[in-house]
């Protein structure tokens, strides 16, 4: 018997893969970064507009990868848009410890959303590093990685 949950998730995470939004060019980026997931080949490059408030008011990628890669990134710029900065990082936070097993902050898991779906990542240690790839990209970024420097999954999780 299937889990209607479990069903749910995956069928959000496939949309997400098949139909991914905020796909494309970003003309007027104010941030950039490129990300690879050198174990499976995944790649991305993102493209954030962030005003003078500090607000990301548009986000977008492109890139390759596998399912949950894809879903993530997608999931992500949709939870970003019309966040402060360092609401983007807080958010980075707790999603990486969603994905890892570790600890999410009392209070904060409403932060998640939708992006919940990716709880069952921690199973599965491999696929960790495909739906982190979106965030440490755009955690660099916000950081204001240097031209050229590509972010990677290596050594991070």
């Amino acid at each position: 018997m299937s889990d209607p949950l479990y069903d749910l998730y995956q069928e959000l995470i496939l949309d997400h893969q098949k139909n991914p939004r905020n796909f494309g060019d970003l003309p007027g980026a104010t941030h950039h970064a490129d990300g690879t997931n050198p174990l499976c080949g995944d790649v991305i490059a993102l493209d954030l507009i962030v005003d003078a408030q500090g607000v990301v008011t548009d986000v977008k990628f492109k890139g390759s990868g596998c399912a949950i890669s894809r879903a993530s990134a997608s999931l992500m710029t949709q939870a970003l848009k019309g966040k402060k900065i360092d609401v983007a990082r807080e958010l980075f936070e707790v999603f990486h410890a969603l994905v890892t097993g570790s600890k999410i902050p009392k209070g904060k898991e409403e932060l998640l959303g939708k992006l919940k779906v990716f709880s069952g990542i921690r199973e599965f240690p491999a696929r960790v590093k495909c739906a982190i790839l979106a965030w440490h990209t755009m955690k660099a970024a916000l950081d204001g990685v240097q031209d050229g420097k590509v972010v990677t999954t290596e050594g991070n999780e």
